[in-house]
């Protein structure tokens, strides 16, 4: 199956009700969400347990999530899909990018910018969180 848009993607979710296709992280293999039966998912979405690092990223799947990303970007938005390298689709995205000038007059500057899908690459990824208690009042669900 091929996607020549963004848009496909998000009618797919919207279609089947559940994140399109994402990837469960276990500790040494990948399982297939969508290939797994109703009972294998149930157990895997209501499971909260944390046993170690990706499963706070797993527990952290259609909901509003804080990434800071190397070269001073902030990105907050709902976590749709990830992989093992922390490649990520978010929905609903805003990033703020801050730059520091250090001249004789040192001043900070941000720029923000929304997108409704973005791609994110693992590698320049620094940070994962669930949103502050501020930006839920900021952003309710």
């Amino acid at each position: 199956m091929s996607f020549t848009s963004f848009a496909e993607i998000s009618d797919l979710k919207t279609l089947s009700g559940q994140p399109f296709g994402y990837l469960l992280i276990t500790s040494k293999q990948f399982e297939n969400f969508n290939e797994m039966t109703e009972d294998e998912k149930s157990s895997k979405q209501h499971s909260t347990t944390v046993e170690e690092p990706m499963d706070l990223v797993r527990l952290s799947l259609d909901e509003r999530i804080f990434v800071k990303l190397r070269s001073n970007r902030e990105l907050r938005g709902r976590l749709h899909a990830y992989d093992q390298h922390l490649n990520m689709v978010l929905g609903d995205v805003e990033e703020i990018e801050t730059i520091v000038e250090i001249d004789d007059e040192t001043y900070e500057e941000k720029n923000t910018r929304t997108f409704p899908m973005l791609f994110i690459r693992g590698d320049g990824v620094i940070l994962v969180s669930p949103p502050t208690e501020t930006d839920t009042k900021i952003y309710p669900e």
